[in-house]
């Protein structure tokens, strides 16, 4: 398995608005304008409600936008199909979710093998892939436990592990550490941006944790679906 390339992504007018032309249409993204060059590793900070985890939709392909340009190495997302955005989105992005999104039915290494059994990896190096991320957020002999028998710190670092699997250009995590102690705390943002340093990927980061957010190259703001600050970055 090799590590896909970092995206540039650019966003131009960017906004997404639910239920657009009905009553009660909910604006969840004003007006964006960002570029954000492969590998950096970006922090994306405001109070709750202000748009950050549909920003995060937006990157990872999993939203459109309802207005503005949104381009990927230069091609307008928009133009692609969903089967393409859906190959995108599989060899090319990992998300760790806020509220971690394991299947219940399966065990943490069945989790973890989940995105490489879609992208068709061989048995062994699934195998071996998932072993080596247990192992890096420390569970391993948690192999063969369900979601219901983890801790909750336990499930976002088996989530964490999900991400990694088919070692994607873009990270996206929101709020990656919310559920963990500081220890573990530490022991994730260290496994997130050694992985970023190893394969070259972006890493976007929605959290509130100073200390997270401290460890970023830049550092935007946002409020009422806009970016209101930007600490610039390489």
């Amino acid at each position: 398995m090799s590590s896909a390339d970092a995206p540039r992504i650019v966003l131009e007018g960017v906004g997404r608005t639910y239920g657009e032309g009905r009553a009660g249409a909910v604006r969840a993204l004003d007006t964006i304008d960002l570029e954000i060059p492969p590998g950096q590793l970006l922090s994306v900070e405001g109070p709750s409600g202000c748009g950050k985890t549909t920003l995060l939709n937006l990157l990872g392909l999993i939203d459109t936008p309802t207005r503005g340009e949104l381009r990927w190495n230069g091609t307008p997302i928009g133009h692609l199909g969903e089967r393409e955005r859906t190959r995108l989105r599989l060899s090319g992005v990992g998300f760790i979710f806020q509220r971690f999104y394991l299947l219940p039915t399966l065990t943490a290494r069945e989790n973890v093998e989940l995105p490489m059994r879609a992208a068709r990896v061989s048995p062994g190096d699934r195998h071996q892939r998932t072993s080596q991320l247990l192992e890096s957020v420390g569970l391993s002999e948690r192999a063969d436990a369900y979601p219901h028998q983890l801790s909750g710190g336990e499930e976002q670092r088996v989530a964490v592990a999900r991400a990694l699997a088919n070692r994607p250009g873009l990270l996206l995590a929101d709020e990656p550490t919310g559920e963990l102690d500081s220890a573990n705390t530490e022991a994730i943002l260290q496994l997130l941006i050694r992985s970023r340093a190893e394969s070259g990927a972006t890493l976007v980061l929605v959290t509130h944790n100073p200390n997270v957010s401290a460890r970023a190259d830049r550092h935007i703001r946002m409020r009422d679906g806009l970016v209101v600050g930007d600490g610039g970055g390489r």
